[in-house]
């Protein structure tokens, strides 16, 4: 069975926008008609595939309002398209403004439209500690006949922060095995300055305050490591402080930028070990994609950072914001190839609990169960 599906996510970097445009393109493989509702093209969507069509919410300004009415304008743009395309399920990513907008949008087509919102993170890590906003996510969830969290953390939390009672399945995110495997590009670590003797350490982030990239930086520059190298992904608003940080500690010879990059996996696998130390982290996809990819990581233990990294087995989880620990859990992998070697192959076997097959499988089960119920 087929389905006419709408996804509604932030398409701008991120795991939450990534696993949406992911698992759209999934959908519409397996011949779902899917339909991209968002503000702008979603990063790494591929709109020439003939089953996914982008609807894009057009931000007017208005001098009536300070500020543009986007929530306004994107459950007007969704009720069009229930109406024009006959959506069988609505599938929200975060509960605000998304489900919430799912709500309405149905509300205005005047149609049931089942909803399906899928908890990424923020909306109850970050919003959810807003008063203010605790009625509005609650209400997006209550309107909504099906809800997800991608770790059971994250679960445990939003029953925790909002209600108790919500009926919330853990879905974990998937990774795209045809992209994230361990294969190496020879030129690539040429490319970067990198020689057969640099031990390398990476970081991919949007380089937000809770990604800790500070922290990074902290540990890198404790380790006892010949031929330590740093390779920092992406862009955010901090990148500017991060790179006045990287002067300040005199690392700039070992400190590599390399931008905002839409194809991380070749990347990864130039690597020795990834690092993510953030303070908040509900799922952490990079960790799952540099697992897949051959390469152990280090990671705080965040959220559901645990629950994608077994401390001693493919990887090493460390307390948060606590750098002395997370600089000697990576030069331990650095300068051990047997014991890198054995998380690689680890991790490589744990990697296939999160095939995108059986993934994608429990999203269509849940359509199924909503749209029939």
């Amino acid at each position: 069975m087929t389905y006419r599906i709408g996804i509604l996510c932030y398409p701008s970097v991120g795991g939450s926008g990534i696993l949406a445009t992911e698992l759209g393109m999934k959908l519409a493989d397996r011949g779902h008609d899917v339909h991209f509702i968002t503000s702008s093209m979603p990063f790494r969507l591929n709109a020439y595939h003939p089953n996914i069509t982008f609807h894009q919410v057009e931000i007017n300004q208005y001098s009536v309002f300070r500020y543009p009415p986007y929530d306004m304008t994107l459950s007007a743009k969704i009720a069009s398209v229930i109406q024009s395309f006959g959506l069988d399920v609505i599938h929200a990513h975060y509960a605000v403004p998304h489900a919430v907008c799912a709500a309405l949008g149905r509300e205005m087509a005047g149609v049931k439209t089942p909803i399906v919102s899928t908890l990424h993170g923020t909306d109850i890590t970050v919003l959810g500690e807003d008063e203010e906003l605790k009625p509005a996510i609650l209400y997006g969830l209550r309107q909504s006949n099906a809800i997800t969290a991608v770790s059971h953390s994250l679960k445990r939390e939003t029953e925790e922060r909002i209600a108790s009672d919500l009926p919330i399945q853990v879905i974990h995110n998937f990774i795209d095995e045809s992209v994230y495997t361990p294969q190496l590009d020879p030129t690539l670590r040429e490319r970067y300055g990198l020689s057969d003797e640099d031990r390398v350490a990476i970081h991919i982030s949007n380089f937000r305050p809770v990604k800790r990239v500070d922290l990074v930086l902290e540990a890198f520059d404790q380790m006892d490591v010949p031929n330590k190298k740093l390779l920092l992904v992406g862009d955010g608003p901090l990148m500017g402080a991060m790179r006045r940080l990287v002067t300040e500690m005199g690392l700039e010879e070992q400190v590599i930028f390399a931008g905002k990059q839409e194809q991380v996996a070749a990347l990864l696998a130039i690597s020795d070990v990834h690092v993510l130390l953030s303070d908040k982290e509900a799922f952490g996809l990079v960790a799952l994609e540099a697992m897949a990819t051959g390469v152990p990581s280090v990671v705080s233990d965040a959220g559901g950072l645990p629950e994608v990294i077994t401390d001693g087995e493919d990887g090493f989880v460390v307390p948060k914001g606590d750098a002395s620990q997370a600089a000697s859990a990576m030069e331990r992998l650095l300068t051990n190839r047997s014991l890198r070697e054995r998380f690689r192959q680890n991790g490589l076997v744990k990697s296939r609990r999160f095939a995108s097959h059986d993934i994608v499988t429990e999203y269509e089960r849940l359509y199924e169960q909503v749209v029939t119920s």
